[in-house]
């Protein structure tokens, strides 16, 4: 029986489905909207909501730094790509500052063909539209690119001289005893026994 427990197991051992729901939490925040089946959508849906309201404490202005940090901490335990988590914490985060939960919807479609599966799509309640999010990737790609170039065409900085280094004295060299042999022992066989 299954009583008491109430983790959707989704077919997997821990650690996939830990990696799973991970790198979903990731791309619902990249793309701000997924398409996957419903139950997974449904696991998803609850850790991407305790994630945008745990990114909304930060927003206070009498938090401490400790508890600011601590809370970007835990979110990086569930997404990994630090440029999702920056995205968090100063556009979602920011969006939802009025509003309490709901942060998410999940809108059903046709069931899979091949498996007859039901499959939906998981977005952001106030995402933005495709092109919108297209225009900031680029201008971010360029902003990093001509910043790599910026720091190529700088000259580099001159190194310091080092001192010349202090010759070592020679170093004694001691001779260890000749070792003297000890005496081999002789070890007597044993004479063959007679067949009867």
């Amino acid at each position: 029986m299954n009583k008491r427990n109430k983790v959707k197991h989704l077919n997997r051992e821990k650690g996939h489905r830990d990696a799973l729901i991970n790198n979903m939490i990731t791309s619902l925040f990249k793309y701000e909207r997924i398409e996957s089946t419903q139950a997974k959508l449904k696991v998803v849906r609850s850790h991407a909501e305790k994630i945008i309201t745990r990114a909304k404490r930060n927003l206070a202005t009498d938090i401490a730094p400790a508890v600011a940090l601590h809370n970007k901490r835990e979110v990086l335990k569930r997404v990994k790509d630090r440029n999702i988590v920056t995205k968090l914490f100063e556009d979602i985060a920011v969006r939802y500052a009025s509003t309490n939960g709901g942060y998410t919807r999940i809108l059903k479609k046709i069931n899979r063909a091949s498996d007859n599966s039901e499959v939906g799509i998981l977005e952001l309640t106030a995402r933005k539209d495709r092109p919108t999010l297209i225009k900031e990737i680029k201008d971010k790609r360029e902003a990093v690119s001509d910043s790599k170039k910026e720091k190529a065409a700088a000259p580099a900085p001159e190194k310091k001289e080092k001192a010349p280094k202090k010759e070592a004295a020679p170093k004694a060299v001691k001779k260890k005893p000749a070792k003297t042999a000890a005496p081999k022992k002789t070890v007597k066989k044993a004479a063959p026994k007679k067949k009867k």
